[in-house]
């Protein structure tokens, strides 16, 4: 089969008016090969995602995400993602196609390679220059002339010029890079903003303190880690201690009156 694939290839550039119906036999057999042990049904195409996914409703009224085998198309936001997800909307919205799986993919979707209405849908968004031969998974080769043939008729997103024909994956590559740098940069300016911002004011700075104890931020006292009584030479340097140091040690019975005795406010 893979002989014969590689065969219909150099048809394909030999002769247009055979390679679709060549590739498409082929192709079905690759898929058909592949997917003997896989799963295989029919659904509705209730969603199109994209140019290269869609949502199908099988018989027991079940969803399955399905992203197209082999075929890469544009991302939305890219040149022609609209397009391509309309094209596909075209061949199969609202219609009964067969899938045939061929994976699973990290996101949980079933790949395969999708038939409806008599042709290979994966292999017609190619043909008709709405998405490339996904060469990172490719299996089936005649996928590549048929791009290959777009490409040379122009066809779809062909028809653009060469700047706006990036592949899809070259796209995503690139987001991602943008997206890095976007985050790093913000990041940056982010340290830079507190590195400069104003220190925060201490909630005993002069500023704050009640206006009626003046005398405890007085230069007149410091807490040089006095802890009882006996050390206070006297109540204004005790109550300093207490509310200032908060040397709570002082305020024996916690009443908010510091060495009692010095200050003569024992009962």
């Amino acid at each position: 089969m893979r002989a014969l694939a590689a065969m219909v290839s150099v048809l394909c550039l030999a002769s247009v008016a055979a390679c679709d119906q060549l590739a498409t036999v082929v192709g079905e057999g690759l898929s058909s090969s592949q997917s003997e042990t896989a799963v295989s049904f029919r659904a509705t195409v209730v969603g199109v995602s994209d140019g290269d996914t869609i949502t199908v409703l099988d018989a027991t009224n079940q969803q399955h995400k399905i992203r197209l085998a082999e075929i890469d198309a544009p991302e939305r936001g890219q040149p022609w993602g609209d397009r391509s997800k309309q094209a596909l909307s075209a061949l199969v919205f609202g219609k009964m196609v067969s899938v045939q799986q061929t994976d699973t993919d990290r996101y949980g979707r079933v790949v395969a390679r999708v038939f409806g209405d008599g042709q290979d849908v994966n292999r017609a968004m190619v043909k008709d220059g709405h998405a490339w031969a996904y060469r990172r998974y490719l299996t089936d080769q005649t996928l590549l002339a048929t791009e290959a043939r777009a490409r040379g008729e122009r066809s779809g997103l062909w028809s653009m010029s060469d700047a706006q024909t990036v592949p899809p994956w070259e796209w995503r590559q690139g987001v991602r890079v943008a997206q890095a740098q976007l985050d790093r940069r913000a990041a940056s300016v982010e340290l830079r903003e507190r590195s400069s911002a104003p220190p925060v004011q201490s909630l005993l700075s002069p500023a704050e303190e009640p206006a009626d104890a003046p005398s405890l931020s007085s230069g007149s006292f410091t807490c040089s880690g006095k802890r009882y009584c006996r050390q206070m030479s006297s109540c204004e340097e005790a109550h300093y201690y207490l509310q200032v140091c908060g040397v709570s040690s002082l305020d024996g019975n916690s009443d908010g009156e510091p060495c009692e005795m010095l200050c003569g406010t024992a009962g």
